[in-house]
């Protein structure tokens, strides 16, 4: 029998939390008592183990002079080039080998300096802590030589007392930072794996009789009007709220009349808490989270959680977030009508929760816990089923409601993710529900809700939400009389997530069901020299989730995703529907606390896409969940024989704290007379010459009967199409039958298809050509036929699709597809806009009249695919070329083809060529999110069936 030999540094494989720190409290950013950031420039040296280097580092008088400098908060490993290491992207497989709590050898150790004089003005008695607010994974402490302590939680902050070892000048703090601890087997979140002391840094002076910890009650009687303030605190101290008239001690409970805090009306009231040697300011929201009636209830009223998962992202910083950043965050929450957060998968920079409190978000705040990776062994050894690893479970709860217990924006305590079952996860909740009962337990994996106050799924799809929301899922007794939220759905990778308006219809038809949050928020794509953005892989990775990592409603630089535009018009709070014919509209205020006394109505009339008159509409002040009639203005007389339209707006009456005044927040359209179809009568007919017919502004070729010129545009390569570039959605395994629509479209060859020629036959009034698409190896095929007419003027194509043999998968797209010279660089339409839309991702697509250069019609994905499609065009002009369409078509032009898109790995890799390539697209295939969900809805799928569609060419003179 053999031993272990014990080292200096077995605590990094130690499952205890770590030794040293002071209880956990609560986070408040400032108050009188003096306080030093030590973020800024630091040394640092990286070895390749844990051991490779002693102690000496730590002592004063060592000599780091050589050492490189790093910016902390940071990632060393996206600081210096490489020099230091690189990221690591999983998903949830481990990027070491599973033998808990044991890291490999190989575990790369950041020795970092910091050498820093205390102000002249700080006081000379008193203690003094520093506070570490997030080190991944596991650190350990010295100062001034001496060593204070280790600790593993990486998004969770821990302090240490150190005002005996602080001395006027000269302090060296040394934090030695390992990537790998047996923390990381808790740590398995879907994210890149990047260690380093990556928030703040803090020294804090504590006065004799300073606050500790304090417990803000805030309660709100929804029957009374009244708020009832209570602040438990360790030390005893007196609690004032100016506006309220309050002066309490700590403790004593009172209760007057106040504004309460919901998400929508986000009321805080200042106030102080004074002990003997500290002034705390406070914050304070009067809110009541209670489950009743088997609803989450905030105020007594169901709330409906419009939500996203955020990840802490920063394309150059990573996790390292500044406030202005967290900032942008809730201010692109509020202007996309985003309600609710979900931190996932940890507590996030507590200044975001402030943030929140101030700006009004619903927030699910999620412990610092995912065991992901063990899933790949059946949950095996998962260490929320070992006893041994419960210290640590109940530790990295406590200092999560500790730090965040004050800040009424969190209505809702998550266990963690994707962690299996186990007593760890019961030990958890029983300790939250006993510290707090103001608020409810959440934890996904628990679908009997054996510790949870809800039942909670990720990427329940549209039929088994329904048979959730009409309580026919069955379950336990306790779980059928739970709420439900989709604590994931809408897996927002690149082009999509699909079919959002449909989950939504579900979310306001049926009580039980409270919302959801859509994964994620940005996509964590690195800056990176050559690539643009960076994802797994892309570092050299062994092993990785490739672009997985890149599936947010945000651009890595934050910009919004159609997909976020999509999100926030699905969710308006306000619906407007309305009947062009009878003049009126139907106001519905979705919200679930305040009224419509925030926003101002618009209307205006369009004919063909353009407004001609437009003015103010008189909405009352619908109460939430109240829906009124309101008659519209008479319509101008004449419409001019076209397409007309109302299209009505709720926009912001008057500045607010996330938005100016005028901010759109929604709008609806609605049809008075439909759009007249374009004619052409087939009165010129076809004209044989030795190598070309002529056929009105057209001219073909002879043997093949391919355009080849409209007027003065030459045009070339017209016929059918039926592939696009596959999308993430269409490279997943959609959950309910594990197909993947890209997997089988290839299979079959639909990306190569092979184009025979039939016939060309010449008649008094038609040219026609008969071809057969078709992909090699199968017996299936498309039969097509292209009928051209013309007035002389105008060239009129008639596509007609007859599919043979026996086809078993969808089609990517059908349509037809051509080039134009590289000139052609601005498109103006008449249809769905101004951004892209599929069929179950245009709620979005406002009906007018756009105009986009070229390269502005792409949707910037990291992963290159089909993106950029217009929905619903009546018309399109582009390259000298004026095309009508019958039905409405499915517009979208790019300057590589679809195969060069499709062969796409980064943005990078597309260069612009020589031809402008153009789709007209008859119908397209739907998007949904099988990425990681449920697949495109049947209504959605473009299926192999007859088809008839037409096109109108004309030369723009």
């Amino acid at each position: 029998m053999t031993s272990r030999t014990t080292t200096a540094v077995d605590y990094v494989e130690d499952v205890s939390p770590g030794s040293g720190a002071l209880p956990p409290r609560a986070w408040y950013a400032s108050s009188d008592a003096k306080s030093l950031s030590l973020n800024g420039s630091w040394r640092l040296r990286v070895s390749p183990t844990s051991d490779a280097e002693d102690d000496s580092f730590a002592e004063p008088g060592f000599d780091a002079g050589g050492w490189p400098e790093v910016t902390v908060p940071g990632h060393w490993v996206l600081q210096g080039d490489g020099a230091f290491g690189l990221p690591i992207y999983t998903n949830h497989l481990y990027p070491f080998p599973v033998d808990p709590p044991h890291v490999p050898t190989e575990n790369p150790t950041g020795d970092h300096l910091r050498v820093f004089d205390l102000p002249a003005d700080w006081p000379a008695d008193g203690g003094a802590v520093i506070r570490f607010d997030g080190v991944e994974s596991c650190a350990r402490v010295w100062l001034n030589g001496t060593d204070i302590g280790e600790f593993k939680g990486s998004r969770l902050p821990h302090e240490f007392a150190v005002g005996h070892l602080l001395k006027p000048s000269g302090n060296v703090l040394a934090v030695r930072v390992h990537q790998w601890s047996a923390g990381s087997y808790l740590e398995d979140q879907d994210q890149w794996w990047l260690p380093g002391i990556f928030r703040d840094v803090t020294l804090l002076h504590r006065p004799a009789g300073s606050a500790l910890d304090f417990f803000v009650h805030a309660s709100y009687d929804h029957v009374t009007g009244e708020g009832t303030l209570r602040v438990d605190s360790d030390v005893d101290g007196r609690v004032t709220v100016p506006a309220l008239d309050i002066d309490v001690a700590t403790g004593e409970p009172v209760t007057v009349p106040v504004e309460p805090w919901t998400a929508e009306t986000p009321k805080l009231y200042d106030g102080e808490l004074v002990t003997e040697g500290e002034r705390v300011p406070l914050r304070i929201g009067f809110r009541t989270v209670a489950l009743e009636d088997g609803l989450i209830k905030v105020n007594g009223k169901a709330v409906l959680f419009k939500g996203v998962n955020r990840h802490e992202w920063h394309p150059d910083k990573g996790r390292a977030l500044d406030l202005e950043t967290m900032r942008e965050d809730v201010l692109l929450m509020k202007r996309h009508n985003v309600n609710a957060v979900r931190t996932s998968h940890y507590p996030p920079h507590p200044a975001f929760l402030d943030l929140c409190d101030e700006y009004g978000l619903w927030v699910i705040d999620e412990c610092d816990l995912e065991t992901h990776g063990f899933t790949e062994q059946a949950w095996r050894d998962n260490p929320v089923d070992d006893d041994r690893w419960t210290p640590a479970l109940l530790d990295r709860a406590a200092r999560m409601v500790e730090r965040d217990k004050n800040h009424p924006s969190v209505v809702i305590w998550s266990l963690g993710n994707e962690a299996g079952t186990g007593r760890g996860l019961t030990a958890m909740a029983e300790w939250i529900h006993g510290r707090d009962t103001s608020r409810l337990v959440h934890y996904e994996g628990d679908w009997n809700c054996r510790d949870t106050d809800m039942y909670s799924r990720m990427y329940a799809d549209h039929a088994e939400v329904e048979q959730i929301g009409q309580e026919l899922d069955g379950g336990t007794h306790k779980r059928r009389g739970l709420p439900f939220i989709l604590c994931e759905y809408a897996h927002a990778m690149g082009n999509g997530p699909g079919g959002l308006a449909d989950y939504q219809r579900l979310f306001e038809t049926y009580e039980r069901l409270q919302g959801a949050f859509v994964w994620e928020w940005i996509d964590h794509g690195i800056t990176h020299p050559e690539l643009g953005y960076a994802y797994g892989g892309d570092f050299g990775e062994e092993l990785h989730d490739g672009n997985f990592v890149c599936d947010g409603l945000l651009f890595p630089d934050r910009t919004p995703s159609p997909g976020l535009v999509e999100f926030k018009k699905v969710v308006e709070p306000v619906g407007i529907e309305g009947d062009g014919s009878a003049g009126t509209v139907r106001v519905t205020n979705k919200q679930d606390f305040a009224d419509l006394s925030a926003f101002a109505f618009e209307w205006s009339y369009q004919v063909d896409g353009e407004t001609v008159e437009s003015g103010s509409l008189s909405v009352p002040s619908l109460g939430p969940g109240e829906s009124g009639d309101v008659k519209l203005p008479e319509p101008p007389a004449d419409g001019g024989g076209g397409e007309t339209q109302w299209t009505v707006r709720a926009s912001l009456a008057a500045d607010t704290a996330w938005a100016p005044k005028g901010h759109p927040v929604a709008w609806g359209q609605f049809a008075v007379a439909a759009r007249p179809l374009p004619r052409v009568a087939a009165t010129d007919g076809p004209v044989l010459g030795e190598r070309v017919i002529t056929l009105g502004p057209a001219s073909f070729d002879a043997r093949t009967g391919a355009l080849r010129t409209i007027g003065g545009v030459a045009v070339n390569g017209l016929r059918l199409d039926v592939w696009r570039a596959t999308t993430d959605n269409d490279e997943g395994a959609e959950w309910q039958t594990d197909t993947r629509y890209a997997e089988l479209w290839r299979k079959y060859g639909l990306h190569r298809m092979r184009h025979r020629l039939d016939g060309v036959e010449i008649g008094d009034d038609a040219l026609t050509v008969r071809t057969r698409v078709a992909p090699a190896a199968w017996e299936f095929g498309l039969a097509t036929v292209y009928r051209w007419t013309s007035d002389g003027n105008r060239l009129k194509l008639t596509v007609s699709v007859g599919p043979e043999g026996e086809w078993t998968v969808p089609l990517p797209r059908l349509g037809v597809r051509f080039g134009l010279d590289a000139s052609a660089d601005r498109v103006r339409w008449f249809g769905g806009g101004p951004g892209e839309g599929y069929p179950d991702t245009k709620s979005a697509s406002q009906l007018g009249r756009w105009e986009s250069t070229l390269d502005a019609l792409q949707t910037p994905y990291l992963r290159p695919q089909e993106n950029g499609a217009r929905a619903d065009v009546r018309w399109a002009e582009i390259g000298g070329l004026r095309i009508e369409g019958d039905p409405e078509f499915s517009f979208s032009a790019r300057r590589w083809t679809t195969e060069q898109l499709d062969a796409a790995s980064h943005r990078t890799d597309l260069t612009p060529g020589d031809t402008v390539w153009v789709n007209l697209d008859h119908a397209l295939h739907g998007i949904g999110t099988g990425s990681c969900g449920p697949g495109v809805l049947p209504q959605y799928a473009l299926r192999a069936e007859p088809a008839e569609f037409s096109f109108v060419f004309s030369e723009i003179s």
